[in-house]
């Protein structure tokens, strides 16, 4: 169980704006934020990741204090169980599919768990070619497989397909949900694709300048 409530100023294109997001996730959720562009979205997931720093509020992961202004809480990012997938691949160009897995590896976890992960996301194939060899769909599949390996209570996704095409867009979806379901996953997913939002999400979070304006399933919400 997860639990969020945070407050943040932020600015946008009609001005200054306060954030604020209250709500509890459950362990194996897959959460969607959704909302137009500007309205907090990405501040979210950042400030999940310990990339920014709330003004206010709590963040509680399985019972654990991830920020807490009251206590004045705010555990590293590399201290919290985390792993995330950007539009950006932000591979490192000079090592392999397999060696930027292994660089991501925790401490003292054995190199087989890079082998699973290779073969759940289909790169086994692709494991000593270098990103600039690959295709944007293969990038990005090895930037989810470097989140994965890390074995994450949490997985964040920031719009991670938008720059693909269809076909590769819908496969990742796929493997996304496959994935979430076989390793237990707790997902929380930023997108603006209505049919991305429908396919993927088991709840939705709409959020406008900065507020919580609705929450449900996606059925509901659209």
């Amino acid at each position: 169980m997860m639990e969020l409530d945070i407050k943040k100023k932020l600015s946008g294109a009609n001005g200054p704006f306060e954030l604020r997001v209250q709500t509890e996730i459950k362990k194996g959720e897959f959460l969607t934020l959704y909302g137009p562009s500007g309205a907090g979205k990405t501040s979210v997931i950042r400030m999940l990741a310990g990339l920014m720093k709330p003004d206010q509020g709590r963040i509680s992961v399985n019972e654990q204090l991830w920020f807490d202004s009251v206590q004045g809480v705010h555990l590293k990012t590399r201290l919290r169980s985390i792993g995330m997938v950007f539009q950006e691949y932000s591979l490192f160009p000079n090592m392999t599919v397999r060696g930027n897995l292994v660089f991501a590896l925790p401490k003292g976890e054995n190199e087989s768990w890079v082998d699973h992960i290779l073969g759940m996301v289909g790169l086994l194939s692709l494991q000593d070619k270098k990103p600039g060899l690959l295709s944007g769909g293969q990038k990005q599949r090895v930037a989810l497989a470097r989140a994965l390996v890390r074995k994450p209570q949490l997985l964040l996704l920031d719009e991670p397909l938008s720059a693909l095409d269809t076909a590769m867009r819908n496969k990742l979806q796929d493997d996304i949900l496959q994935l979430h379901a076989e390793l237990g996953l707790t997902t929380v997913l930023i997108s603006h694709d209505y049919h991305e939002v429908k396919k993927m999400s088991d709840r939705v979070l709409v959020i406008e300048e900065g507020q919580l304006v609705k929450q449900g399933k996606a059925e509901d919400i659209f």
